[in-house]
């Protein structure tokens, strides 16, 4: 049985939505940690004769996120520049990115992949969706109020003239915000919207995208696992099969991975790691996203789910190369992320 069937054992398991403790994260803070011997280290990494990528690795991917903003205040009382400046100046490609993705906090991080995301001509919506699929009401606050601070402008409006249709409206809803968080489950309730939902699609000519979009954007965890199990019942197929059999599109691909993240996000992210390293080339920046921002969150919980998805770990998969052959991006970056690894499972 998949990690998606599994609907009766939803209504005991933690949720990476709304638990808020990092206890299933792989990075950790640093014991004994002292910021200026990590300041030390890095500026004689960055400032002798070439970069010493080792120690920047070293360094950078054994200490927690906020103990990197640490090391980051005293870089700048010490130097008189930023650690991300010096870092962008002295790397490049992906190997940069990770490292400023590593030194960022946590909202800004999340802002500046959704800057992105709508920047240019054309969107990439797959990162919209895995970012607000996924993150919890107060993680859209902390980034939200980073993006005004930052631009000047509300995030929702700058997504409100990017993204449209049916989709727009979806995406809007979660990146308000308000999704409610309370932990009580209405039984009663949940039998009335699993039957409006199987009314607005399986059973009728056409699909009522308004009732899932509603319905899926708004309603707590709890309230939707009990919901999904009650759509089970009544339809004979998962509300997963449903939307998959009567929507498509960018619209298919975000109602599907709120379902997915509402019964198991751990296993949204190890199947997200999965296709970005599947075919010809490497996603390298879903890596970085995702092992970045959920390193402190479930990376340990991803790492358990993507060896139940695909028999082998994911350790392995970054250890020996893409699936296509060819090495994971540059040997930094493939250092880095197995450094992630390698600092926390032994």
């Amino acid at each position: 049985m998949s990690a998606w069937e599994d609907l009766e054992l939803l209504l005991d398991s933690p949720s990476s939505l709304t638990v808020t403790s990092n206890a299933r994260g792989t990075v950790k803070d640093k014991a004994n940690f002292k910021p200026e011997d990590d300041v030390a280290a890095l500026r004689k990494a960055i400032e002798g004769l070439g970069t010493t990528e080792k120690t920047l690795i070293d360094v950078l991917t054994q200490r927690s996120n906020a103990q990197r903003q640490l090391i980051g205040t005293a870089y700048q009382k010490a130097t008189g520049r930023t650690l991300v400046a010096d870092l962008e100046g002295d790397t490049h490609g992906d190997f940069e990115d990770l490292l400023v993705a590593l030194v960022t906090p946590p909202a800004a991080y999340d802002c500046h992949e959704v800057m992105k995301a709508i920047k240019g001509p054309g969107t990439t919506e797959s990162t919209l969706t895995e970012i607000f699929a996924s993150r919890s009401n107060g993680q859209i606050k902390a980034m939200t109020d980073v993006y005004l601070k930052e631009t000047g402008r509300l995030m929702s409006h700058d997504l409100k003239s990017e993204v449209s249709g049916d989709y727009g409206k979806a995406l809007l809803i979660l990146a308000e915000g308000k999704r409610d968080e309370s932990t009580n489950v209405d039984t009663a309730k949940a039998k009335a919207e699993a039957k409006a939902l199987y009314e607005a699609g399986e059973k009728k000519w056409g699909t009522d995208e308004a009732k899932f979009i509603d319905i899926l954007c708004h309603r707590s965890v709890p309230q939707l696992r009990q919901t999904l199990i009650e759509y089970k019942n009544i339809s004979k197929k998962t509300l997963q099969e449903s939307i998959e059999s009567e929507m498509s599109g960018d619209l298919e691909e975000l109602l599907v991975a709120v379902v997915k993240c509402v019964k198991n996000a751990p296993a949204y992210f190890a199947e997200r790691l999965f296709k970005a390293m599947k075919g010809a080339g490497t996603t390298e920046s879903t890596l970085t996203r995702i092992l970045v921002s959920r390193s402190e969150i479930d990376l340990m919980d991803i790492k358990e789910e993507y060896k139940k998805l695909f028999g082998y770990t994911l350790y392995s998969r970054l250890e020996v190369c893409t699936p296509d052959g060819s090495l994971l991006g540059t040997l930094q970056l493939k250092s880095i992320l197995l450094n992630y690894f390698i600092s926390n499972y032994g």
